[in-house]
């Protein structure tokens, strides 16, 4: 019987085990994959206090060494679901079932992928789904910014003060933002527009992303074009679907929570990008890690 579970070791999980286990409970972390989630995928960051610039492994481990101190459990296992049995919560893995007090989901988000050739192979060599985490890499070079929606142009808008230029290529030939964004996005000389697209292949070199190949869906012209950076927003999606039956999720699949992490189910709590919430970085993470790692220990104190 663990006083805690947390489902995943990206930097929400890893600062919600350190919280809880410097209160002297015992803390397990379920994990499929090393820790640090997310970050590992990260060449660099420059956007997490205290560091100029640190490779995402490398803030990793900074974060995981700590906990070996406190004895936390790893744990590897695929989760398949959670199971709410009032006091006593079931993480039930691919071979195995934990009994633990207290749950804390930091199982993350995946972004949508276009599913094109290249794309996996020019992932953090010129292919990149956040542009806060890497616009700074491509100061004057022409960027590509696939999707319509909400995130795509917002981002599109924010690498226009690094790039040369940004040309935003979408299937429709219409926006699907904000209007107060598409606004934004029409009166900015650095923004330009391919409509009726979709990118079929990315290209490069041994070391990056040189270009893509674009079909026009309605013409069915191919043609190739030139850049430094192809920025994707097409959508993510909550990885959530072991709580699925829980009905602690919105319609997307993402979990709800208050200010405290917790979700509608007494002593299932959720943190960083699984939950419901506007900016997804590595320092809101650890700050929603860090109210859940407490939240469970006072959780528990209140039980006895």
């Amino acid at each position: 019987m663990y006083d805690t579970l947390i489902i995943g070791s990206g930097p929400a999980g890893m600062t919600a085990a350190l919280y809880a286990a410097r209160s002297n409970i015992k803390v397990g972390i379920i994990e499929q994959g090393a820790p640090g989630g997310q970050m590992n995928n990260t060449s660099d960051i420059e956007n997490y206090p205290g560091y100029d610039r640190i490779s995402g492994p490398e803030l990793a481990m900074n974060m995981y060494t700590p906990l070996e101190k406190f004895e936390v459990e790893n744990i590897y296992g695929i989760v398949q679901r959670v199971e709410d049995a009032g006091a006593v919560k079931r993480v039930v893995t691919d071979d195995n079932t934990y009994e633990a007090k207290t749950v804390i989901l930091a199982t993350g988000a995946k972004h949508r992928t276009l599913g094109v050739t290249g794309e996996e192979e020019y992932t953090s060599r010129g292919v990149s789904y956040c542009a806060v985490c890497d616009g700074a890499f491509f100061r004057n070079q022409d960027l590509l910014v696939v999707g319509g929606g909400d995130s795509a142009v917002e981002e599109a808008v924010y690498l226009t003060q690094f790039a040369k230029s940004v040309t935003i290529i979408h299937r429709r030939d219409a926006l699907r933002a904000q209007k107060i964004l598409q606004d934004r996005a029409f009166s900015n000389d650095k923004v330009h527009f391919i409509w009726d697209s979709v990118v079929k292949e990315i290209k490069g070199t041994d070391v990056k992303v040189s270009g893509v190949t674009i079909e026009n869906v309605k013409t069915g012209e191919i043609s190739e074009h030139d850049f430094g950076g192809i920025f994707i927003y097409v959508g993510v999606d909550p990885v959530s679907h072991m709580v699925a039956d829980l009905g602690i999720t919105d319609e997307a699949g993402w979990v709800l929570t208050d200010e405290h992490m917790r979700t509608s189910i007494p002593g299932i709590f959720a943190i960083g990008d699984v939950r419901q919430k506007d900016l997804r970085q590595i320092a809101t993470a650890v700050g929603d890690g860090a109210i859940a790692g407490q939240g469970v220990y006072q959780y528990i104190e209140n039980m006895s």
